[in-house]
């Protein structure tokens, strides 16, 4: 852990340019977390329960700099 934090920038830049596949980060002697670049971490197959059930307006994000204020995540007005 302590290695990870102090290469930590240099860990994400070996993942985003595929020289590592992914980094196992462990906690004494055991595994803690896994750094893998995004699109790997979202990939896989969806569930897709509500398929076709429902239709989704165009303005539907509309309202996220409003929203992501009421949450303090640093949106600028």
């Amino acid at each position: 852990m302590l290695q990870a934090k102090s290469f930590l920038s240099r860990l994400v830049e070996a993942v985003e340019q595929g020289q590592e596949r992914e980094i196992v980060i462990a906690r004494n002697g055991c595994f803690a977390a896994k750094l893998v670049p995004i699109d790997t971490a979202l990939s896989g197959k969806r569930i897709g329960v509500a398929k076709g059930l429902f239709v989704m307006p165009d303005s539907i994000d509309a309202h996220n700099n409003a929203v992501a204020r009421l949450f303090m995540v640093g949106v600028q007005p």
